[in-house]
């Protein structure tokens, strides 16, 4: 008798659970539908290692703060291109002042670049620890490169995604020359700094957004030699705004 009624307590207790988990795994898709999630952490952390970054060990906690800020912070690391347009320097400082905006669902990677490293400095002006800022930044760099960050969140995006985020993930902090191999010099001019670096903010989204839509065109993921690719953009981006900070920081040194 009491192993029947286990039984049968066992079987109710599986007809309610299921469409109890069924609801939780559709509240949590609606959640965080349309939250692109980026290059796996190992991929950030070798990205923000080969550019030269200090502190590289702090590139993934923009994703961490995903989880308790979920939209505010969510809609800073892409941009939906639904109408797959032409990303200009406009568009780039443009996004900044959406900065964290939760209710911004196209997203605004772009501006959020822009806008982190405003909040670095203007930080630091004021005799604060600005490091954060930083960290953010290089994650958004990072970011960047990912081709499906790049272009609409349509079926084709949200089957892929995972796969193409972690593609390179595996031993790729053992493999940092690989990113580096294809770094080159990219040069911020410090009196026209912003826009020198809006600029190829949008040059190295529209080449991610190219390749994002040769992806689609083949219905494939990327390769690891382009993922390879990708992450050289980024880390050449980071490397030239280091070098933009580094100047700050001893233009305000000399000055103290």
């Amino acid at each position: 008798m009491f192993r029947e009624n286990a039984i049968h307590y066992l079987g109710n207790k599986e007809r309610i659970m299921k469409p109890l988990i069924s609801l939780c795994l559709i509240a949590l898709s609606i959640l965080y539908s349309n939250i692109a999630f980026g290059w796996y952490d190992e991929t950030h952390l070798a990205v923000a290692k080969a550019s030269g970054y200090n502190k590289w060990y702090n590139a993934v906690g923009a994703d961490i703060t995903k989880i308790k800020a979920n939209r505010v912070e969510g809609n800073n690391h892409f941009f939906n291109n639904s109408g797959n347009v032409q990303v200009t320097s406009e568009m780039v400082l443009e996004q900044a002042k959406r900065y964290n905006d939760p209710n911004d669902m196209e997203g605004h990677l772009y501006g959020a670049i822009i806008a982190s490293l405003r909040e670095y400095l203007g930080t630091t002006k004021k005799g604060k620890y600005a490091e954060y800022h930083l960290a953010f930044c290089a994650h958004y760099v990072a970011d960047l490169s990912q081709p499906l960050h790049n272009t609409p969140y349509d079926d084709f995006n949200k089957t892929r995604h995972l796969a193409n985020d972690g593609i390179v993930d595996d031993r790729i902090l053992e493999n940092i020359s690989r990113i580096q191999q294809n770094m080159y010099p990219i040069h911020l001019k410090p009196n026209n700094f912003e826009k020198d670096l809006a600029h190829e903010i949008a040059r190295i989204a529209n080449d991610a957004r190219e390749l994002g839509r040769r992806l689609r065109k083949e219905n494939r993921d990327i390769t690891k030699q382009e993922a390879y690719r990708q992450l050289g953009h980024s880390a050449s981006l980071l490397k030239a705004i280091w070098g933009y900070v580094g100047q700050i920081s001893l233009m305000n040194n000399s000055t103290k």
